[in-house]
C-alpha cells in the first residue's frame, strides 16, 4: 500500500465552514483512489492519508463533495486549496477558492498553470472542458442597452454565483453605508425637501459629520481660478484636458480677449507648448433630464487654460455651448464676479457628467465587467492567464449589477436626480463607447496623445506611470514564463477565446478601436494584459476614490442645474447662483451617493496582494514577491512627496487602491 496525504484547508471569510461530511478522490494518471471521507469537519488542518494499493502516478485532478448529514440542513463551504504530498515525495497543490453550496461532485485540476496547448492528460483535458462548458451557463452575456458594452446576465444579487458576490462583511458594511447616509438625511429633513438654497452656507448642513481635509479644502477654495484649473490634472477626471496647438474653429478666441500674465501672443504660448483646452463636445445636444418636474440644463462647454510661469494652470476663456453666437458669449476671468464664476460651475456640472458616465462607468466599471465576464466565461482555473487576473475581479459583477438596477435604472438615483440622466446617460455612453480608443486607455500612450508629457504637478501622470510601468515588468515575468515564444500565445485557443469576446461583447466588434481581435505575439498579450490590470485597479482608484473629497462641496461638482446659462453679461448675482443650483433633496442624493461610492470596505484587498494562492510554481510566486516591493517602494515615494503639497493626491497609492473594481 502507498500513502497520499491530503490537507484541506478552508477559507478565511464569514460562514465560510461546513458541517457537513466531506469526501475527495484522488484522479491520477494511472488510476485513481477511493472516495475518501476527509475528518475534520470544520477545517481539516491535521491532514488526512489516502491509501492506495499501488501508485497511481502523477496526480491530475481531484473529485470533491459534501453531504449534509441526518439531523443537520446542507450549508455553505467555501474550500480554499487541496494540498496533497504523494508516496514519491512530490507535492501537488489544487486552488479551489470557491463556494460549494450542493451535494454534487466538483471536479479541481491540479494548479500548476500548464501551457494549455501541451498534450495534456485526457483527464485533465475532460475536466478543463467541463469546467468551461459549465462557466458558459453561468455566466452568460446580456445586452443591458444597445451600443454600449454588453454584461452579464443576472436576475438578482443572490442569482450570481456565488463565487463572485459581496462577502458577508461587504455586503453588511455597503447596506449599513447606505442607509445610514440616507437616514441621517431624513433626520434632518433634506432627503425630501424639494426647495432652492437660500443660503450657500446651509449646504454645510449636509453630511457635515462626513467631512474630509480634501473637501474641506475644495469649499475653501472652489472659486479659484488656480483650483479650478488644477483639478483637470488631479481630481475626479485627469482624462479631458489635452495641449492646444490651434483653437477649434467653433471658439474664436483671440489676443485681444484674454490675458496670458504678460507672455506674449496666444500664437506664442501655444507654439510654447502653454496653452490647454477641454473640449466638452461629447455633451452636446444631449437631452437634460427633468428634475423634481422642473427642466434641468447641461452644457457642452469649450475652456480654454494657460500654464503660468509660476507653474498653475490658469482658466483664460470660457465658452458653454459648441456654437458660437450671439447669446452664447465667451466669459473671462476678467468679467464680474459672478458671470464668470456661474461659467464656471456650468463647466463644474459639465464635467461631472462626463466623468461619472464616461471616465468613471464606461470607461472602468463596464469595461471591467467585460474583461471579469470573458475570463469567467472562455479561462479555466489552471490557466495563467485566469490566475493572473481573477484577483482583479473581485465584486466587480456584483457593484456593476447594483450600479444598474440602483444608480442608472429608471427609478435609479442617477437618473432621478443628474442633469444627464434618463435618455441623456444612454446618449452619453453610446458616443462614448464609440469614440473610444485602445490607446486611450494604456496611460503611457495616452499622456503622450494628449501632449502632456511635461505639464508640472501632473500628479496622475506621474503616479500612472509609474504604476503601469511596475504592473507591465509583472505582467511581462509572469507571462513569459509560460509563453515562450510568439506561436505559443497563437495556439493558446483560450486565450483567444477572451480577446474575442472581449472585441465582440466590450467593443461590439468595431475595429476602429484599435482592440485587438487575436494575440498573435506575447508583446501584444503583455501589454493587453497590463492594461486590464490597470483599467481595474490604479485607473478606477484614480477616477472613484475622490468623489465625496471632490463632490462633497456641491457648489464644486453640482450634479444638476436648474436655470440656464446667461446669454448676455452683467446680468448674475449670488441669488442667479442659488437659483441655478440643483434643489435640495437633489443636492444631497448626489452627495449621499458619492459618499457611499467613496466608502472602501474593511476587507478591501489592496494592488498586489492575492490573498487567495492560484500560482503554486516557483519563479511566479517569486515574482508577486517582486511585484509587491515594488509596490512598496512606488507607495513609500509617493508619501514622501504628498508631505510637501497643499493637496496630497493619494489616488494611485499602492497601499489605499483596490485590485479589482470594487466600488
Amino acid at each position: 500500500m502507498v500513502n497520499y496525504k491530503v490537507t484541506l484547508s478552508t477559507g478565511d471569510l464569514a460562514y465560510a465552514s461546513t458541517f457537513n461530511n466531506v469526501f475527495i478522490k484522488l484522479v491520477g494518471t494511472d488510476g485513481e483512489s477511493e472516495r475518501t471521507w476527509l475528518k475534520g469537519a470544520l477545517q481539516f488542518t491535521k491532514g488526512t492519508l489516502i491509501s492506495c494499493p499501488v501508485s497511481i502516478g502523477k496526480l491530475v485532478l481531484i473529485e470533491l463533495d459534501k453531504q449534509p448529514l441526518p439531523w443537520f440542513p446542507e450549508d455553505s463551504w467555501f474550500p480554499a486549496k487541496v494540498e496533497v504530498k504523494s508516496p514519491e515525495g512530490d507535492t501537488y497543490n489544487f486552488p479551489i477558492y470557491r463556494w460549494i453550496t450542493d451535494s454534487k461532485v466538483h471536479r479541481f485540476r491540479e494548479g500548476t498553470a500548464l501551457r494549455v496547448f501541451e498534450d495534456d492528460h485526457h483527464l485533465g483535458r475532460y475536466s478543463r472542458q467541463m469546467e468551461v462548458d459549465q462557466r458558459e451557463k453561468d455566466y452568460r452575456w446580456d445586452v443591458y442597452v444597445e451600443g454600449i458594452p454588453h454584461c452579464m446576465e443576472a436576475m438578482g444579487p443572490d442569482s450570481l454565483p456565488c463565487e463572485i458576490r459581496f462577502s458577508f462583511t461587504k455586503k453588511r458594511e455597503f447596506q449599513y453605508t447606505a442607509a445610514t447616509g440616507l437616514t441621517e438625511l431624513k433626520l434632518k429633513h433634506l432627503a425630501d425637501s424639494r426647495e432652492n438654497w437660500t443660503n450657500i452656507d446651509d449646504i454645510n448642513r449636509v453630511f457635515c459629520s462626513k467631512r474630509t481635509d480634501i473637501s474641506d479644502y475644495v469649499q475653501e477654495h472652489w472659486k479659484e481660478d488656480a483650483f479650478f484649473g488644477y483639478q483637470y490634472l488631479n481630481g475626479l477626471n485627469p482624462m479631458l484636458i489635452r495641449r492646444c496647438s490651434a483653437l477649434p474653429d467653433n471658439f474664436p478666441v483671440t489676443d485681444d480677449m484674454v490675458s496670458l500674465h504678460g507672455q506674449g501672443s496666444l500664437r506664442n504660448e501655444m507654439e510654447k507648448g502653454n496653452i490647454f483646452l477641454c473640449d466638452y463636445k461629447l455633451l452636446d445636444g444631449v437631452k437634460a433630464n427633468i428634475v423634481n418636474l422642473k427642466k434641468q440644463y447641461l452644457m457642452a462647454p469649450l475652456v480654454l487654460l494657460h500654464e503660468t510661469p509660476d507653474e498653475k494652470l490658469m482658466p483664460i476663456a470660457i465658452q458653454l455651448k459648441q456654437t458660437p453666437a450671439d447669446d452664447n458669449p465667451i466669459f473671462f476671468p476678467t468679467d464680474s464676479e459672478y458671470d464668470w464664476l456661474m461659467a464656471k460651475i456650468f463647466v463644474r456640472s459639465a464635467d461631472f457628467s462626463e466623468h461619472q458616465l464616461n471616465v468613471h462607468l464606461l470607461r472602468t466599471h463596464l469595461l471591467a465587467e467585460v474583461f471579469a465576464v470573458a475570463l469567467l466565461r472562455n479561462v479555466p482555473m489552471v490557466h495563467p492567464l485566469y490566475k493572473l487576473l481573477i484577483p482583479h475581479t473581485r465584486y466587480t459583477l456584483q457593484i456593476n449589477y447594483l450600479a444598474r438596477s440602483l444608480l442608472i435604472s429608471e427609478t435609479g438615483v442617477f437618473s432621478q436626480f443628474a442633469a444627464s440622466g434618463g435618455e441623456g446617460l444612454i446618449t452619453i455612453l453610446k458616443r462614448s463607447l464609440s469614440s473610444m480608443t485602445y490607446s486611450s486607455l494604456c496611460i503611457p500612450e495616452d499622456i503622450a496623445e494628449r501632449g502632456l508629457e511635461a505639464v508640472p504637478n501632473f500628479y496622475y501622470r506621474d503616479d500612472g506611470l509609474k504604476l503601469w510601468d511596475i504592473i507591465q515588468r509583472f505582467v511581462q515575468g509572469v507571462l513569459s514564463f509560460y509563453y515562450k515564444n510568439d506561436a505559443e500565445v497563437q495556439k493558446d485557443s483560450e486565450l483567444q477565446k477572451w480577446i474575442s469576446d472581449i472585441f465582440e461583447h466590450g467593443f461590439l466588434s468595431q475595429a476602429h478601436t484599435g482592440i485587438p481581435q487575436s494575440f498573435t505575439t506575447v508583446a501584444e498579450l503583455v501589454k493587453f494584459v497590463t492594461m486590464v490590470i490597470f483599467t481595474c485597479s490604479g485607473q478606477h482608484s484614480a477616477v472613484n476614490a475622490g468623489q465625496y473629497d471632490y463632490g462633497g462641496w456641491m457648489p464644486n461638482t453640482p450634479i444638476s442645474l436648474q436655470l440656464p446659462p446667461p446669454t448676455t453679461k452683467g446680468k448674475t448675482s449670488k441669488a442667479t447662483m442659488l437659483q441655478t443650483f440643483p434643489d435640495v433633496n437633489t443636492t444631497v442624493q448626489g452627495m449621499a451617493t458619492m459618499w457611499l461610492l467613496s466608502k472602501q470596505s474593511s476587507d478591501f484587498v489592496p494592488l498586489g496582494q492575492y490573498p487567495d494562492h492560484h500560482f503554486s510554481e516557483e519563479i511566479p510566486c517569486e515574482l508577486i514577491k517582486d511585484f509587491q516591493g515594488e509596490l512598496e517602494g512606488l507607495s513609500v515615494v509617493i508619501k514622501a512627496r504628498n508631505k510637501s503639497l497643499e493637496v496630497p493626491y493619494t489616488y494611485m497609492d499602492p497601499t489605499a487602491l483596490e485590485n479589482s473594481v470594487a466600488l
